[in-house]
């Protein structure tokens, strides 16, 4: 019983954890816009959460036919998922951090975050109402 309690929440809690992950990217990008040669980073949050909630697409059903064959990349959380930033425009330094592409995505990405919490604690509210019968 418990297990279809904790079940319910786990999307969401996944999804929480992510959205921290990709705003502490975020984070990084803005802290590094003047070190030269940063390369800023992010990650595909729709891919990171198939990944991380089990749901596979169609190529990492497919099994490996030959000891030398890739496997899918590792987990959500680290280094395979991330992607470097394509820079919008050239600099003398290297960098590729674009200032309000970063805070466009910073302030989109802590909405979704603020979302994802009211959603958890709706869950929960409603739970509790279940068990409480009010």
């Amino acid at each position: 019983m418990l297990d279809r309690l904790t079940n319910s929440l786990d999307f969401q809690t996944q999804a929480l954890v992510l959205r921290s992950e990709r705003q502490r990217l975020i984070a990084s990008n803005i802290a590094n816009a003047d070190t030269p040669g940063y390369q800023a980073r992010d990650m595909d949050f729709a891919a990171a959460l198939r990944e991380a909630t089990g749901a596979a697409t169609p190529a990492q059903q497919l099994s490996a036919t030959r000891a030398g064959h890739l496997s899918p990349a590792a987990g959500a959380g680290g280094e395979a998922g991330l992607k470097y930033a394509t820079p919008s425009q050239t600099n003398l330094d290297s960098n590729s951090v674009d200032m309000d592409r970063e805070r466009a995505a910073f302030a989109d990405n802590a909405v979704h975050y603020e979302a994802t919490l009211r959603f958890i604690n709706g869950g929960v509210r409603t739970l509790l109402s279940a068990i409480t019968g009010q």
